[in-house]
C-alpha cells in the first residue's frame, strides 16, 4: 500500500479530532476524504505529512513508519496545503529551482521538469515574475508545481481548489490525473462532492474525526439509495445534526 494507517488518532485534551482511522490508498488511485469543516481531514493529511503527531495508532507512507522515520517518508510524497507559502522576493523560476536542489534533483532534471509544470498548469509566462505579485490562482498552480517537482510516489493534496475559479480548478484536476497515469497515488480532502465524485477512484466519508464509510462513488450512492453523493452524505450524519 502507499498509504496506511491503522487505529490513527489525534487528541487536544478531551477533544478527539481524529478517531481511530483506519485507512489503505493502493499505487495508482485516486482517494478523496470528504467532510465539512471539522471531520478530521486537514489533521489525517498533516499527520501523513509528518506535520504533525499522532497520539494514537500509526500511519505508513509506502511502507515507512512516518512517526518513526518522518525525513525519509517525507522525502517519497509531496503535500500541497492552501497555506502553503512561497518566498515572495523569488521569481516563480528560481523558487522551483531552488525546491529542485532541496530534493537533490539534477540541474538538468529540474529544467525539463519546471518545462513540464509550466506547460501543463499553463504558467509559462509567469516564470520570470516574483512570487509576491501572484494572484491566488497562479500562487496555487505554483505551489501545486512545488510539490509535484520531483514527481513523488505519494501526493497529498489539502483542499486543492479552495478558492480557486474554475480554470484554475480543472488544471489541478489535469495534473490529478496525470498522476494517477504514472501510477502515483492521490490523496486529497475537499468539501466539494461534485469534484470528489467526479475525480476519485475511492472516496472515504469523514465527520467527527471518524470515517463514516467508503467505496467508489457509485457504490456508496446505490448503498446509501441516493442520487448524489451529497445525499448521501447528508443521509449519514443528518441524524447527529443539531435540529
Amino acid at each position: 500500500m502507499s498509504i496506511r494507517t491503522e487505529q490513527l488518532g489525534k487528541h487536544y485534551g478531551e477533544t478527539i479530532a481524529l478517531d481511530g482511522l483506519d485507512l489503505e490508498v493502493r499505487p495508482g488511485e485516486i482517494y478523496g476524504l470528504i467532510g465539512p469543516n471539522g471531520a478530521g481531514k486537514t489533521t489525517t493529511l498533516r499527520i501523513l505529512a509528518g506535520l504533525m503527531t499522532a497520539t494514537v495508532g500509526r500511519a505508513e507512507i509506502c511502507g515507512i513508519d512516518v512517526g518513526r522515520d518522518p525525513a525519509r517518508a517525507k522525502a517519497r510524497l509531496g503535500f500541497l496545503t492552501g497555506t502553503t507559502g512561497l518566498y515572495a522576493r523569488l521569481t516563480v523560476k528560481e523558487l522551483l529551482e531552488y525546491f529542485g536542489a532541496l530534493y537533490g534533483m539534477s540541474r538538468t532534471r529540474i529544467r525539463g521538469r519546471i518545462e513540464e509544470l509550466a506547460g501543463a498548469l499553463r504558467f509559462e509566462g509567469l516564470l520570470a515574475r516574483r512570487c509576491q505579485n501572484l494572484s491566488t490562482g497562479e500562487r496555487q498552480r505554483v505551489s501545486l508545481a512545488r510539490a509535484t517537482l520531483h514527481d513523488p510516489e505519494v501526493l497529498i493534496l489539502d483542499e486543492p481548489t479552495a478558492g480557486l475559479d474554475v480554470l484554475a480548478s480543472r488544471f489541478v484536476a489535469d495534473v490529478i490525473r496525470a498522476a494517477r497515469g504514472r501510477a502515483r497515488t492521490v490523496l486529497f480532502s475537499t468539501h466539494y462532492m461534485t469534484e470528489a465524485e467526479l475525480l476519485c477512484d475511492r472516496i472515504g466519508l469523514l465527520h467527527g474525526g471518524r470515517l463514516l464509510r467508503e467505496g467508489t462513488p457509485e457504490a456508496l450512492k446505490a448503498g446509501l439509495g441516493q442520487p448524489t453523493l451529497e445525499a448521501a452524505f447528508l443521509s449519514l450524519v443528518a441524524p447527529e445534526m443539531p435540529r
